[in-house]
C-alpha cells in the first residue's frame, strides 16, 4: 500500500468520491469512478483517471488515511 492524498468531492458526507489524487508527485485528474464498496474499516473506491489507468483508492476513516491498494494500466488500443 503506498500513501497518496485524495481530494474528494464532498456532497451530503464527507469524502463523498475521489476527485483528483497525488502518487509520487504527479497529480491525476479521476475520470470516472468504477466502483465503489465499504468495509467496517474503510471505503473502497475503483476509478479510472485521465490517464485511462485504473487505481484502488482506500479510505481509511478512522485515521483518514488514503492509500493506493492496487493499479490496473489501460489496455492499448488497436
Amino acid at each position: 500500500m503506498t500513501e497518496i492524498r485524495v481530494e474528494c468531492y464532498a456532497g451530503h458526507r464527507a469524502d463523498e468520491r475521489p476527485m483528483r489524487f497525488v502518487l509520487g508527485g504527479q497529480p491525476f485528474e479521476v475520470s470516472e469512478l468504477d466502483g465503489r464498496w465499504y468495509s467496517p474499516e474503510a471505503s473502497y473506491f475503483r476509478v479510472r483517471a485521465e490517464d485511462g489507468n485504473y487505481y484502488l483508492l482506500r479510505h481509511d476513516e478512522v485515521q483518514d488515511l488514503w492509500t493506493l491498494d492496487g493499479f490496473r494500466a489501460a489496455r492499448a488500443r488497436r
